[in-house]
């Protein structure tokens, strides 16, 4: 081919590698913010279609899963043929699926709509280039993945607000369109950087059948399906919950990027703590934080403070969480293979995101807010109590 996927440089922990990085950076931040900016028309497309919030959510929730699951296949095409055709294809699914959606007059129709354009494109991004920034390290593997998913944080902070403000000006129809360009064109620029790692991520992969019977597979499976079933209900719900306790909805808009903005400390702080203390102990504490921290959502009722409080405190939690869940499979499974292993493991996270808001928006319908929030709390600290029973890392 010639182009840039099929230099290798000598060694990792390159300058190239940190340009690995970058990409991965804008990727994340496009795909992510974008989809998670779903919050911002959630209140919209439930009017326009008249249905209740349980439905609503299914397509944040179909999204989700579909995006796991297509990262399985994703991961494995990265080890054969590196990231870069696959960040290419995103691009236009995104741009494709979202323009698609403004176009629809169900939300049934939404529901496809959606989750093969924007859903398939984070399944294009997500792992390929997640996989890609892990085999391009080995000092400093675990701050460079905190560096990397730092831009799902960043995404979420921006395109929230950006997406509530399209819609006032526009209506949502008109926004998905805007933001369909802007995600394409961004992910089109994030493919200059997606290099091929200098390690051979195909040769000497680990015995899949192994793998996925081993313990290490097993808790962290468990743990991800766990900790997703609670960590997407607050995506979903948060700006709802808040306007309905008379918060302003320009205001009730930055909570979800409040999260986001919080989670940079967790990918960044706890991934380079990670590094030195230990990314699985860590982890299991960013498990603990997101836990406790639907307390803090319970107890807020309508004081804007409290739920900037939780919004922080969630936020710390779920970066840790993201930032730190590569790293502790690369240190118990590898880098060789390690797409086609995040893949896999992403699946947990794909089931978990659709049973959440779906059951919390069925609860939220027919008990309140209060036992969605609780339900999901009791669910997000059987995922940290289950970390304990995970390994000790077994590569470096």
């Amino acid at each position: 081919m010639g182009d840039a996927t099929t230099r290798r440089p000598a060694e990792p922990d390159s300058a190239q590698a940190w340009l690995v990085v970058g990409a991965t950076f804008l990727a994340t931040f496009t795909v992510f913010g974008i989809v998670y900016s779903f919050n911002a028309f959630f209140r919209s497309m439930a009017d326009t279609f008249g249905t209740g919030s349980a439905v609503t959510s299914l397509m944040f929730a179909i999204t989700t899963a579909w995006y796991f699951a297509v990262g399985v296949f994703s991961g494995r095409l990265t080890d054969r043929i590196g990231p870069r055709p696959l960040l290419i294809v995103s691009a236009f699914l995104l741009a494709g699926g979202l323009i698609a959606t403004s176009t629809v007059d169900s939300i049934w129709l939404g529901f496809v709509t959606y989750a093969a354009g924007a859903g398939s494109a984070v399944g294009c991004a997500y792992v390929p280039m997640v996989s890609t920034v892990g085999a391009w390290f080995v000092r400093r593997r675990t701050a460079a993945l905190g560096v990397s998913v730092a831009g799902i944080g960043v995404g979420t902070l921006l395109f929230s607000p950006l997406a509530a403000r399209l819609i006032d000006a526009y209506g949502w129809r008109t926004a998905y369109v805007i933001l369909g360009v802007i995600g394409g064109s961004l992910l089109l620029v994030a493919s200059l950087g997606a290099l091929r790692p200098p390690v051979d991520v195909t040769q000497e992969a680990p015995d899949l059948r192994a793998t996925v019977r081993s313990r290490g597979f097993v808790v962290l499976y468990v743990a991800n399906l766990l900790v997703s079933t609670s960590l997407f209900v607050p995506f979903v719900f948060i700006k709802a919950y808040a306007e309905g306790r008379g918060i302003d909805p320009g205001r009730a808009a930055w909570l979800v990027g409040i999260i986001g903005a919080s989670s940079i400390v967790g990918r960044l702080g706890l991934g380079t703590l990670g590094a030195r203390l230990g990314s699985a102990r860590l982890m299991q504490l960013s498990f603990a934080a997101l836990s406790l921290s639907f307390l803090i959502w319970l107890a807020a009722g309508s004081s804007f403070i409290l739920l900037v409080v939780f919004s922080v405190a969630m936020g710390v939690g779920y970066g840790g969480f993201i930032a730190l869940a590569p790293a502790v499979s690369a240190q118990i499974f590898g880098v060789r293979g390690l797409g086609v292993v995040l893949g896999l493991l992403y699946t947990a996270a794909g089931i978990g995101g659709l049973i959440g808001p779906p059951l919390a928006g069925w609860l939220i319908d027919s008990s309140g807010y209060s036992t969605a929030i609780i339900t999901a709390m009791v669910i997000a600290l059987a995922a940290t109590a289950s970390l304990s029973a995970l390994p000790k890392s077994r590569v470096a």
